[in-house]
């Protein structure tokens, strides 16, 4: 069978058919008088093989091994599917996501999409000085990058670039979305996805739209240092539900003093100083308390306004 046919019952184009007997994937068993390539029956299935093949994705030279190396076992031919597949996938469930976020950012003009698309590939930069650049450059504000910043700050180990992120966060215009965005990091398993996340809510500042009340959720964090940024954040706001972690920050000597200076503050709020006062002479007279923490406890009393020290002692 000539090339002509084959191209016509094959599907293939002679241009294509040609490529495949320079790389040896499919070369014609025969040739004719004339030099003509000749093909033969098993030469036609190889070609169907080789099409079969190309429709799963392989490359031309991921076939050739397929088809020439007898060590290349089925099961291998499929991991490599696997792999490619779930690579392609990956790529396009990350574009996917791009474009989503470009559409969330409601884009009046060009300009917003091609800010938006820069804070994106920036922030996905292996280089840590490179995401720090971003996020204090031009592409780093402005409307559609709350929610981006705070996948971000959820994401960010390098402690420079997740401060720059947290203050980009707390300059953006919409701080709702911001809390909503971190509420998720909240409820994340990895303790520190949540620390991340809680450093970011306290820095939204007090008005951030529902950004107490998740503050105060998390007071019952298993993680100390997720439910010590939240108490220290809440007593300055003057939040009493704040006064058992604080004591037991003083108790742990975990960041005791600002822990004491919050306590103190609060107490000055006639509605948690008998609470403050008993609660810190409850725990220096526990037979458990080491003498360093009884220390801590005492400095803690110290601080507080004289009429409670004096409630305290049984003035």
């Amino acid at each position: 069978m000539l090339i002509g046919e084959v191209a016509r019952r094959s599907g293939v184009s002679t241009r294509m058919l040609r490529h495949y007997d320079t790389l040896g994937l499919v070369r014609p068993t025969g040739r004719t008088v004339g030099g003509y390539r000749e093909y033969s029956p098993d030469d036609v299935r190889r070609i169907f093989h080789v099409q079969s093949l190309r429709s799963l994705g392989l490359s031309l030279q991921q076939i050739g091994r397929a088809l020439e190396d007898p060590a290349f076992t089925p099961s291998a031919l499929v991991g490599d599917l696997i792999r490619w597949t779930e690579d392609r996938l990956e790529r396009e469930r990350e574009l996917l996501d791009r474009l989503r976020a470009i559409d969330a950012s409601g884009p009046g003009d060009w300009q917003d999409v091609l800010r938006v698309v820069a804070l994106m590939q920036g922030l996905g930069s292996p280089s840590a000085a490179r995401r720090q650049q971003t996020v204090l450059g031009p592409a780093g504000g402005g409307d559609g990058a709350t929610e981006l910043l705070a996948e971000a700050v959820l994401a960010e180990s390098d402690p420079h670039v997740a401060g720059a992120l947290r203050w980009a966060l707390a300059r953006s215009h919409d701080h709702g979305a911001a809390v909503a965005a971190l509420a998720a990091g909240l409820d994340a398993d990895d303790a520190a996805v949540r620390r991340r996340a809680v450093r970011a809510v306290v820095e939204l500042g007090a008005d951030a739209p529902g950004a107490s009340a998740l503050l105060t959720d998390v007071l019952g964090d298993a993680d100390p240092t997720v439910r010590g940024h939240a108490a220290l954040a809440l007593g300055r706001r003057g939040a009493g539900d704040a006064v058992p972690v604080l004591v037991a920050m003083v108790v742990a000597g975990d960041h005791d003093v600002e822990a004491a200076e919050v306590l103190a503050s609060l107490s000055r709020d006639h509605g948690c100083a008998d609470r403050i006062s008993t609660a810190l002479t409850a725990e220096l007279a526990a037979p458990t308390a080491r003498s360093a923490t009884r220390i801590r406890l005492v400095q803690a009393l110290v601080e507080l306004p004289g009429t409670v020290c004096g409630r305290s002692s049984g003035a």
